[in-house]
């Protein structure tokens, strides 16, 4: 009985030692190595004159485009040209059955023939009756009836006379001519068909003058309005650039892209711009007094409001503090500030969301005095 309570109290007493030892040897572990010094590149604040390109696809349209209807309904017998086709003023691009309007016509000129002669009985009349009454031999109220038959027969041979130059007029509009001289870029009626009056049958385009449409979304519009030049290049001719206007923009949004239509028009056009060629539009804007711009990527946010991170150090090494900064506009790639940069100072521009106030830095060596 005694040699077993003897042997629990060593047992208890070796317990404790036992544990205090593994601590001991816990603390003889080597200390984790220190965190390498992060990696930065900085950007210079040195303000000067920016400059900012937009580029937009679009297609080359002719600035007039007419749609072609004949002014009377009827029968389309004939169709010269085709889509593409280049005309003339006054060619000749479609024609009408024109039995109807003959037919038109020969009436009319029945008609003219029959006021003709009333007409020319009732002059013949109001002669007589001249004569007549000078001798005293009719009275003044037999001239007078005399004088309003002649007067009714004169203003329907006038009526039948218009209508004999309408129906010549119906004639005419059997044929449907190019009003200018343009291309054919749309037919939409077919030999053989009845169309009405004013249906479209084919649209013209004037190539004289050339624009370039495109959309743009609701947050580029200000960058077209306050654009300092616009350059127009082909796609099939690169490296060859024309000036471009803003002419109009749409007033209202695409209901399905939410974009605005835009139209440029292209100055001094060649020839060689044809109609529906791909077009890139290139928006410029010059600032016309010296401005900060740093990279998109130096941009940091601090409860919801812009920040960039300031180092400060020697050329290889340094500390990076957190400093507010006010935004004058968002452009392409890059941000201009309105305050809050001193010039000569230096802004992180790259990895700004790895690091926090105060933290050891270095540059790197292609990166050290850089500027944006």
């Amino acid at each position: 009985m005694f040699a077993m309570r003897d042997t629990f109290r060593r047992i208890g007493a070796a317990v404790p030692f036992g544990i205090v030892a593994l601590l001991l040897v816990g603390c003889d572990r080597p200390a984790a190595p220190p965190e390498p010094i992060r990696p930065v590149r900085v950007a210079t604040v040195s303000p000067q004159a920016f400059e900012s390109r937009s580029s937009y696809t679009g297609e080359v349209r002719a600035r007039y485009e007419t749609n072609l209807a004949f002014r009377i309904g009827g029968k389309l017998v004939a169709r010269y040209v085709e889509i593409g086709s280049e005309v003339k003023k006054g060619a000749l691009l479609a024609r009408l059955d024109p039995d109807d309007t003959r037919l038109q016509i020969q009436n009319a000129r029945a008609q003219l023939s029959a006021a003709q002669a009333n007409f020319n009985q009732a002059q013949t009349e109001l002669n007589r009756y001249r004569k007549l009454y000078e001798s005293k031999v009719v009275s003044q109220a037999e001239l007078d009836r005399r004088q309003n038959t002649y007067n009714t027969a004169e203003a329907q041979l006038e009526s039948v006379r218009s209508q004999l130059r309408v129906a010549q007029n119906q004639m005419d509009y059997t044929e449907l001519h190019a009003d200018a001289d343009g291309v054919i870029t749309a037919i939409s009626a077919e030999a053989g068909q009845v169309v009405a009056s004013g249906q479209t049958v084919m649209k013209l385009a004037r190539p004289e003058e050339k624009e370039v449409v495109f959309n743009v979304a609701e947050n580029r519009l200000d960058e077209l309005r306050n654009a300092t030049a616009i350059a127009i290049s082909l796609w099939a001719q690169p490296d060859t650039e024309y000036a471009g206007v803003v002419r109009e923009i749409a007033p209202g949004a695409d209901p399905a892209t939410r974009t605005y239509a835009v139209k440029v028009s292209v100055q001094n056009a060649p020839a060689a711009m044809r109609l529906g060629m791909t077009a890139t539009v290139t928006i410029l804007r010059r600032s016309g007094t010296s401005v900060i711009a740093l990279p998109l990527a130096a941009l940091y946010q601090q409860d919801n409001k812009p920040a960039v991170w300031i180092f400060s150090g020697t050329d290889s090494e340094g500390k990076v503090e957190l400093r507010p900064v006010q935004v004058a506009a968002y452009v392409e790639r890059a941000v201009l500030i309105a305050s809050g940069l001193q010039e000569g100072e230096k802004v992180v521009t790259a990895g700004v969301h790895k690091l926090i106030p105060g933290q050891v830095v270095r540059l790197l060596p292609e990166a050290a005095g850089g500027k944006p």
